[in-house]
């Protein structure tokens, strides 16, 4: 699906403004409320927008240490076995498959050092987990709930929320 300017600039202001109303959003990129709500509609329609999630500071639940993990799968791990292996760890947050001699990329968000030591321990239990290279976050530069182009040439591949 080809997304023309106006669409860029609704999903942009959603991004920034999750909560804001049709008419909001129709008053910052030039449409009524009802131009935005049917755009907005077919943007969910066609999978653009595949949802909305409240965006939490982590440190308000505790878990103020963050970590990256890579992971180290046995001979040819296809990215489903991955997934199956770290997906039951409430700590990871976001996971990739990458290049490199790393099989994935783990994003980690505990409450501190203890507790990030407990999940790669769990972790690496994981029978098709032989090795794991772990960098602790020291401070988050950018935090963005999603990243989109500079130029606004399209929305970056992801979700925005469940």
């Amino acid at each position: 699906m080809r997304l023309d300017d106006l669409d860029r600039r609704i999903v942009a202001q959603l991004l920034e403004h999750g909560r804001a109303s049709y008419a909001q959003v129709g008053e910052r990129v030039g449409l009524s409320a009802p131009a935005v709500k049917r755009r907005v509609d077919r943007l969910r329609a066609d999978g653009v927008i595949t949802g909305f999630a409240a965006v939490v500071d982590p440190a308000a639940l505790g878990w103020t240490t963050e970590a990256f993990i890579e992971i180290f799968c046995t001979g040819a791990t296809s990215p489903e076995e991955i997934y199956s292996s770290i997906r039951k760890h409430p700590e990871v947050v976001a996971a990739y498959t990458v290049s490199g001699d790393a099989s994935a990329l783990v994003h980690v968000r505990v409450r501190d050092i203890q507790h990030l030591e407990q999940a790669l321990e769990r972790l690496r239990r994981e029978d098709n987990i032989t090795a794991t290279k772990t960098a602790i976050v020291l401070s988050r530069l950018i935090g963005r709930p999603i990243d989109t182009p500079a130029d606004g040439s399209s929305a970056a591949p992801g979700a925005v929320g469940a």
